[in-house]
């Protein structure tokens, strides 16, 4: 069996589908049959001795053929053109040619987005969840990452309304971070892809807490203050008390001075009055 022809095109696109047969230049299209097929059921178009005699609704606006080498033009590209088409060529009633093409058609997702969420915190690490989402693409992808240059398996899921509607991928993966870490994450479909990156900083800066000395430490210390209290006190107490004695004692001498200065003139006059008698 020959291999069947491949052509890939992107949604938004004009694509060529390649027919098995050339009409010569001597003849015309309208000496031919030519029925464009998809999934053998559904007829996208059809000639007869020239002249268009069917279309598909969903291809209407869509889609034109080439008159000479029968290649049917399709643009823009939607997902669900994906698919196998058949051109199918008569002549005088006999089929010329009877092959078919496979249609792959993607859709580009948005860039991923990465996102951290932190649910638990301290000094040695942070435990986070980090989330990296792309929407919009088509086919199903595969969603994929690094940690500072090493591979990671996401926990992934994707959401589509239908096989052939474009896809939602979202991808979660826990990390216990303890340094600064570089995280990409890639999405890939079917042969393209696209990524991004996001570096995640250890912001977390804390003040360990001096480590309290022991207990007999503590009370030698305690026990060192109060005895330097008292000391000072009873320091305080003592000289006090000296300069008080020395206070005293000078002030008797003081009036022993004034008693004995009071005595003298008395003496003086004594002798005075004896040396009249």
């Amino acid at each position: 069996a020959m291999e069947k022809k491949v052509v890939r095109s992107k949604v938004g696109e004009k694509v060529s589908l390649p027919c098995c047969h050339q009409i010569p230049s001597s003849e015309g299209l309208h000496k031919y049959r030519v029925y464009w097929q998809k999934n053998i059921t559904d007829v996208v178009l059809a000639y007869s001795e020239g002249n268009m005699i069917s279309k598909h609704e969903r291809y209407r606006n869509r889609t034109e053929m080439d008159p000479r080498n029968l290649t049917l033009w399709i643009s823009p590209m939607e997902i669900l053109d994906n698919g196998s088409y058949q051109c199918i060529v008569q002549h005088n009633s006999i089929v010329v040619c009877d092959e078919s093409v496979i249609l792959f058609v993607t859709a580009d997702f948005s860039k991923p987005n990465i996102t951290a969420e932190v649910f638990a915190d301290s000094c040695e690490s942070t435990e986070m969840v980090i989330t990296c989402s792309s929407h919009g693409g088509f086919p199903k992808p595969k969603i994929s990452g690094a940690l500072n240059n090493v591979s990671v398996e996401w926990n992934a899921s994707w959401v589509s309304e239908s096989s052939f509607s474009p896809y939602n991928v979202t991808g979660k993966l826990q990390l216990n971070v303890t340094k600064d870490v570089n995280i990409t994450c890639s999405v890939e479909y079917s042969g393209f892809s696209t990524s991004t990156s996001l570096l995640i900083e250890k912001t977390n800066d804390c003040v360990v807490p001096p480590v309290p000395p022991p207990y007999n430490v503590i009370t030698a210390s305690i026990i060192i203050i109060i005895t330097f209290i008292l000391a000072t006190i009873l320091a305080a107490r003592y000289l006090s008390r000296h300069a008080c004695s020395h206070c005293c004692k000078r002030q008797d001498s003081v009036e022993e001075g004034v008693k004995e200065y009071a005595k003298a003139p008395m003496s003086s006059k004594e002798t005075a009055e004896t040396s009249s008698v």
